[in-house]
């Protein structure tokens, strides 16, 4: 399709609520798994530095006995 202005492009043929409506599902979509994969990853990090400090301490009683 060729269009000729910016609201002929906008309108999409008709199809303008369809077509900007995918758009935003996917751009949204992708928004929240960007969110929530960052939040993961700081999560598993929190969570592996605790592990490695606590085998640490084990490490340390072990050897004090």
């Amino acid at each position: 399709m060729q269009y000729h202005s910016l609201a002929e492009f906008l309108n999409m043929g008709g199809y303008a609520f369809f077509v900007w409506l995918a758009y935003g599902v996917t751009f949204g979509c992708l928004a929240v798994l960007i969110i929530t994969t960052l939040g993961q990853e700081s999560r598993v990090l929190k969570h592996i530095a605790n592990k490695m400090k606590r085998e640490e301490r084990l490490k340390q009683n072990r050897g004090s006995k």
